[in-house]
Parts: structure tokens; C-alpha cells; sequence
């Protein structure tokens, strides 16, 4: 069994004339991340292993994600192909993980994510937003051979601030 959590970064800025890769988070994107990972402890696996996109935005979510679950950063492994907007490009970077990993958490991009939990889910989901979290289980052993999973858990900033 694999268990897969799906995370879109931050809200991003756009007011700089910088390159999408060099992209920082808003204020929001920092807000946003901070409330869905306190609500994110109960719902990890014992053992994952971290990747996320070299962008710079989507670091930084990890890095956030890591300070709020007291997680050294070191264990978050930066993966260039994870820089992709490309769900075909996701699960082929997904299904290169070995398969001694029970649990893999993903920093990453829309569409990929998207496109991604609508073509593995069991949920149609119409967009994760930014700080979006989807959590996948597949009955599969190997993360090569994955196919259709369950979404278990889905946590979106807004149905969260909007419960408080």
C-alpha cells in the first residue's frame, strides 16, 4: 500500500519582473500554508519521504511545512523534474520512486496536481488550489505500478479558515 499527499505551493507573486522559477510567496501563500499545516499532523504517515519542484515558491512551501512539523529541512529533497505544470511528467516522477518508500509527499505545480489527482483519484476534483492539500492511498506495492488510488483526505485553505 502507497500513500501519496499531494501539496500545491503558496500563492505566488506576480508583481515582479522575475522568471516564473524565481517566483517568492505572498503574504497570503505564507498565511495560507501556516493554517493548512496545523491541520495536517494527524493526517502523515509514520515514514515519507519529502520531494518537492526547485521553484522558488514552491521551496518555500516546503520549508514552511517543515518548520510548523518540526522536520530538519534537510530531509526535503529539491527534484528539477518536479518543475513541471505536466501531469504525465508527475507520474513519471512519481512512479521513479522506490518502492522501500511507503509514503511520498510532493511539493509541486498545477496543473500536474490536478490533472493528476483527476486521473488517479476516485474524486473529481475541479482545481487544488494554491496550499491545496490531496492525500491519495493505492493498494498498489510498487509506486511503478500505480493506477487508481482512494482521495482520502483533501485540505484547502478556504474550507478552513472558512470552518473557524
Amino acid at each position: 500500500m502507497k500513500k501519496l499527499i499531494l501539496i500545491r505551493h503558496g500563492k505566488s507573486s506576480w508583481d515582479m519582473p522575475i522568471e516564473d522559477h524565481e517566483r517568492p510567496l505572498t503574504n497570503k501563500g505564507i498565511k495560507n500554508s501556516n493554517i493548512v499545516f496545523d491541520q495536517i499532523q494527524n493526517k502523515l504517515p509514520e515514514r515519507f519521504l519529502i520531494w518537492s519542484s526547485t521553484a522558488k515558491r514552491t521551496h518555500d512551501t516546503a520549508k514552511i511545512f517543515n518548520e510548523v512539523l518540526n522536520i530538519p529541512q534537510e530531509l526535503t529533497v529539491l527534484k528539477q523534474e518536479l518543475y513541471t505544470f505536466d501531469a504525465n511528467h508527475l507520474s513519471n516522477t512519481i512512479k521513479n520512486c522506490k518502492e522501500n518508500v511507503p509514503s511520498l509527499i510532493i511539493f509541486g505545480h498545477n496543473n500536474a496536481i490536478t490533472d493528476f489527482v483527476n486521473t488517479f483519484g476516485d474524486k473529481f476534483i475541479d482545481n487544488v488550489p494554491t496550499s491545496g492539500v490531496v492525500i491519495l492511498q493505492f493498494e498498489d506495492e510498487n509506486w511503478n505500478t500505480i493506477k487508481k488510488g482512494t482521495v482520502t483526505e483533501t485540505l484547502f485553505p478556504k474550507d478552513l479558515i472558512n470552518a473557524n
